[in-house]
């Protein structure tokens, strides 16, 4: 019964956290004459949170398990950097002298490019996903091996990579990069292919709980109402349809970092949710000795969280030197801090053993239609960071008042 408690309030803070969303997105329209609920807008805004929510996914696991990663950003800015320097600097002439044949112009996937351009857009990639890798594997070290605490190592790589950043461009902004890269920042997905992936994530959503439940039934596991799952998935696939009806088609189709964003969220929800994987970062975080004193080896698992940090923020890196065409010095400024609120704003405790992906990406929703609202309505930076800052403190406040009521 208590389990049962547990996931009703988790999934309580995560409808609520939807309903505020809802009533931010009203408000705002009203104030705005409109404004703010044209699919254009939104469109912009669901584009912008994108970042910061797949960030927050991959930060719900650190969380959950008692740590924190205060790097990301610096490292989001770095593989960045890192991207742009390749495209701008070294591919180019190597793919020229390697493959000359294949610096005529022509059409890739409706983008006019050249085939040495998607083969460096690739290779950028490749690295992208290299540096990440190294990046979670050299935290995870420290912090699960090492037993260095996660704050200063995450502090001082914080500062190590915002050097790295400066190092590499030199102090300047690295472009143009290849239009294959900008796509992926940029692009949209056709309006028809956007229907089609609708209604293949609303199939799979009620597959997936359907079989979620015949799972727990096979193996003897507690389930709730069919009643309460039937909602959920409907509540689930009513979102996806409002923003491909509404948003998406109203406007030039989806976009594809909201695209990324979402096959990560599906991934990294059966990862927390149906993995064993999963449950032992949740039992790691609710009782670090219990889970050591049941044989399951815990300094893995924060290796593995970290790596999975490390590789999302590469994806994050790749994406936002697409979106803003270059590398740039500034370049996921503050991101770490954007993440963190995202997550405890969406539920995630920061004492550890409670979170969802979904209510971080709610969270991220939260925090970019403010920023979104308080843009349109002129109000000024400082203001809104005044703002953004009282909104995470409201939340770890009702975090604490609701950990000591149970």
């Amino acid at each position: 019964m208590s389990k049962i408690v547990d996931s009703l309030h988790a999934n309580f803070r995560t409808y609520s956290m939807v309903i505020a969303l809802v009533v931010i997105w009203i408000l705002f329209s009203i104030l705005t004459n409109g404004v703010f609920f044209e699919p254009r807008n939104l469109s912009n805004l669901v584009r912008q949170t994108s970042l910061i929510a797949i960030l927050a996914i991959g930060m719900v696991p650190v969380i959950v398990t008692g740590n924190i990663d205060l790097s990301i950003g610096s490292v989001v800015g770095f593989i960045s950097i890192i991207v742009a320097y390749c495209q701008y600097f070294i591919f180019p002439g190597f793919l020229s002298g390697l493959f000359p044949s294949f610096e005529a112009q022509t059409t890739f996937l409706g983008i006019s490019t050249s085939m040495n351009g998607v083969i460096s857009t690739i290779l950028s990639i490749i690295v992208a996903l290299f540096v990440g890798l190294l990046v979670g594997i050299w935290h995870g070290t420290l912090i699960a091996y090492l037993k260095i605490p996660a704050f200063i190592v995450t502090l001082g790589g914080y500062l190590a990579f915002r050097g790295g950043v400066l190092l590499v461009s030199g102090g300047r902004t690295i472009s143009p990069v290849e239009n294959t890269l900008v796509e992926i920042g940029q692009g949209y997905i056709p309006k028809d292919i956007g229907m089609i992936l609708a209604i293949l994530v609303v199939i799979s959503v009620f597959a997936f709980i359907l079989w979620g439940r015949g799972q727990k039934f096979k193996y003897g596991f507690e389930r709730y109402s069919i009643t309460k799952d039937l909602f959920k998935a409907s509540l689930i696939s009513a979102i996806v349809l409002f923003y491909v009806l509404y948003i998406a088609n109203g406007y030039e189709g989806i976009q594809n970092p909201v695209l990324l964003m979402v096959i990560i969220l599906m991934i990294f929800t059966y990862l927390t949710n149906n993995t064993r994987f999963g449950r032992y970062i949740y039992a790691y975080g609710g009782n670090r000795e219990a889970t050591r004193l049941s044989g399951i080896n815990t300094s893995f698992i924060i290796f593995k969280v970290y790596i999975l940090m490390g590789i999302l923020c590469a994806v994050c890196g790749v994406v936002l030197t697409g979106y803003v065409s270059a590398g740039t010095t500034s370049g996921g400024n503050l991101y770490e801090l954007l993440t963190i609120a995202a997550c405890v704003i969406g539920g995630t405790s920061l004492m550890g053993g409670e979170g969802s992906v979904a209510g971080a990406v709610v969270g991220a929703l939260v925090m970019g239609s403010l920023n979104n609202g308080m843009d349109l309505l002129g109000w000024t930076n400082s203001k809104q960071w005044i703002i953004q800052g009282l909104v995470l403190i409201i939340a770890v406040y009702v975090d604490v008042v609701s950990k000591k009521k149970r």
